[in-house]
C-alpha cells in the first residue's frame, strides 16, 4: 500500500512540475531515457484531447484509459483495475463471483482461454484451453484490454453472454450462448479409485492449502496405497497457497520456490512444516497445457526433488509474479515484479514443465471424455467427481504408475 501511494505521489509530483514549468535537471530512467520529456508529451496530448475532442470527456476516463494502456504495454498479466474491476478481482480471489467460469490470458492482442473451471457454464458448454475469443456479444475483441474482456463476460447470474471462438482444428468459428451463474470455486475435491487416493485442485485461491490438507487427511485415513494430484486445467492463483500446498509433500526446511526481481532481489520460500504425506507413498501429479502459474510452482518443486512422477502434457509456462498495488481512489494495478524459479533454478516461463511420463490426449479423446462426464451429470449422477480411467489415458497411466510403485515396494 505504501509503495502504491508513493507511485501515485511520484506521478502527481512530476505532473505538477511540468504544468508549473519547473526547470531543473531532467531525470533519466535506468535505460537512459529522459522521463520529463515523455511526461511532457503525455500532458501535451492530454491537454489537446481535453480541449479539442469532438465530445466532452472526463479526466478520470482519460487517465484510467492511459493507465490501462500502460499496463497492457508491459505483458499479458499486468493490468489496471478500476474500483469496480478491483472489487470483482478480490471476489474471484476469495472464490466467488458471477460469470461463466473461464481463466483468460492475452496472446497477440486476443483473449485466449487458459482453462475452463470444472462444473461452470463454460466447462459444461465445452469451451477448451487454447480457445481464442474473437467476439463477446458480437463485439470484436481485437486489442481489447484483458480487464475489459473479463468485465464484459462477467455479470449477474441468470443473464446471458455470447462468445464467438476460434478453435484449432475447426474450419469455422464456434458460437456459444452461456448463461452466467454464481461461480463459487470449490478448490479441492477428492475421492478414491480402489486403493488409490485422488485429489483434484481446481484453483489456488484463498484457503486452498487448508482444503488440500483436509483432503489428504481424509484419504490417508482410508488406507490408500498411493496418491494422484490432478492439476490439469488449473490456471494457478496465489503464490502463498502454492507454497502451502507444496509443503504438504516436501520435507521441512526445503526450498519450494524463489523469485527474482529486475534488480536481482531474491525472495526464497521454504517448507515450514513436516509433510503430512508419508515420504514413501507413491505420488503422481497430472498436468496439461491448462496447468499454469501456481500449478507449475508445485509441479516444479515436486519434480526437482523427485518426490512425484509428473504425467501428462507440457504445462502452460507462466513463471511471472504479479503484485497487487491498491491506489487511493479504490483502483489498483496488478504489476509483474519478478520471475519465479523452481528449487533447482529452472525458469519455465514460456517453456512450461515437461512431464516425466508424457501422455497426450488428442482432441477427439478429450471431447469424448468431457462429453461422457457431462452426460453422466445430466442423467442425475451428481457425485462430487466423475472419473473415467477407461476414457482418460493420463489418469489411467497415473493409476498404473502407483500400482507399480506399490508392487516394487512390496517386492523390496
Amino acid at each position: 500500500m505504501k509503495r502504491a501511494k508513493f507511485l501515485g505521489l511520484l506521478f502527481i509530483t512530476f505532473s505538477v512540475g511540468f504544468l508549473l514549468g519547473i526547470a531543473g535537471g531532467a531525470p533519466k530512467d535506468r535505460g537512459g531515457e529522459d522521463d520529463y520529456k515523455y511526461f511532457r508529451l503525455f500532458t501535451d496530448v492530454f491537454k489537446v484531447v481535453k480541449e479539442n475532442y469532438v465530445e466532452n470527456v472526463s479526466t478520470k476516463d482519460l487517465i484510467y484509459g492511459a493507465l490501462s494502456g500502460m499496463m497492457k504495454s508491459l505483458d499479458p498479466f499486468s493490468a489496471f483495475f478500476t474500483p469496480e474491476q478491483y472489487r470483482e478481482f478480490k471476489e474471484e480471489t476469495e472464490g466467488e463471483f458471477g460469470g461463466v467460469g473461464i481463466e483468460i490470458s492475452m496472446e497477440k492482442g486476443r483473449p485466449v482461454v487458459v482453462s475452463p473451471i470444472e462444473g461452470t457454464p463454460a466447462y459444461k458448454a465445452g469451451i477448451k484451453p487454447g480457445d481464442i475469443i474473437i467476439e463477446i456479444n458480437g463485439e470484436d475483441t481485437s486489442n481489447m484490454m484483458l480487464t475489459d474482456v473479463v468485465q464484459k463476460i462477467r455479470g449477474k447470474p441468470g443473464t446471458k453472454v455470447n462468445l464467438t471462438i476460434i478453435r484449432k482444428g475447426s474450419d469455422k468459428p464456434l458460437k456459444f450462448e452461456l448463461e452466467r451463474s454464481l461461480i463459487k470455486i470449490e478448490s479441492v475435491r477428492w475421492t478414491k479409485i480402489d486403493d488409490v487416493g485422488y485429489i483434484r485442485l481446481v484453483q489456488f485461491n484463498d484457503g486452498a492449502g487448508d482444503q488440500m490438507e483436509k483432503a489428504i487427511k481424509s484419504l490417508l485415513s482410508q488406507n490408500i496405497k498411493g496418491l494422484i494430484l490432478d492439476l490439469r486445467n488449473d490456471p494457478g492463483g496465489l503464490l502463498t497457497e502454492a507454497v502451502n500446498v507444496a509443503e504438504l509433500f516436501i520435507p521441512e526446511g526445503k526450498l519450494i520456490v524463489y523469485t527474482k526481481s529486475r534488480d536481482g532481489e531474491i525472495n526464497k520460500y521454504f517448507s515450514k512444516r513436516k509433510p503430512i504425506v508419508p515420504e514413501d507413498m507413491p505420488l503422481v501429479v497430472l498436468i496439461n497445457k491448462g496447468s499454469a502459474s501456481a500449478s507449475e510452482i508445485v509441479t516444479g518443486a515436486l519434480q526437482d526433488y523427485k518426490r512425484a512422477v509428473i504425467v501428462g502434457e507440457k504445462s502452460y509456462g507462466k513463471a511471472s509474479v504479479q503484485n497487487i498495488m491498491p491506489l487511493e481512489d479504490g483502483s489498483a494495478i496488478k504489476l509483474t515484479v519478478a520471475y519465479y524459479y523452481t528449487p533447482f533454478g529452472r525458469l519455465i516461463h514460456k517453456k512450461g514443465i515437461t512431464p516425466d511420463v508424457q501422455v497426450s490426449m488428442d482432441e477427439k479423446e478429450e471431447e469424448k471424455l468431457q462429453e461422457t462426464i457431462r452426460q453422466k451429470r445430466m442423467q442425475g449422477d451428481h457425485q462430487k467427481l466423475i472419473l473415467l480411467p477407461e476414457l482418460d489415458p493420463q489418469l489411467r497411466k497415473a493409476i498404473e504408475i502407483i500400482h507399480k510403485g506399490q508392487a516394487i515396494k512390496k517386492a523390496a
